[in-house]
């Protein structure tokens, strides 16, 4: 059973920059490939970005590319989302997911339903 957990939501000022954490677990769970997406009040599930299962490979939506950085430490079984340069219009609840369609592949999958686990996720607040 893969689980997954974030954390590191809070309030931060408009500007700021903030760290989230996903902490994965389950087997060969650090072969899939990790994505992080985002819900703000009223709207769709939006992509962040994604990391490949040994970290060599990211891509980032057009929201967050240029402000977030996605990194995976296997070894503690976490990955991150760190994001900078935050808006108001970031205030969101963050999650992370894991596709584990395929162990190992390179693909990075853009939208919520190539994603089959999900965290709980964590509230971030931007105030301007």
């Amino acid at each position: 059973q893969v689980q997954l957990v974030e954390s590191g939501g809070g309030l931060v000022q408009a500007g700021g920059s903030l760290r989230l954490s996903c902490a994965f677990s389950g087997r060969f769970v650090s072969s899939y490939s990790i994505g992080w997406f985002r819900r703000a009040p009223g709207k769709t599930r939006e992509f962040v970005g994604a990391i490949n299962w040994n970290g060599r490979r990211t891509f980032y939506g057009a929201s967050a590319k240029g402000r977030a950085t996605i990194s995976r430490d296997n070894d503690k079984n976490m990955n991150y989302l760190q994001m900078n340069e935050l808006k108001p219009e970031d205030t969101a609840v963050y999650y992370c997911a894991a596709d584990t369609t395929y162990a190992n592949q390179d693909y990075l999958g853009r939208v919520p339903d190539e994603y089959e686990h999900w965290g709980q996720g964590t509230q971030v607040t931007v105030s301007s």
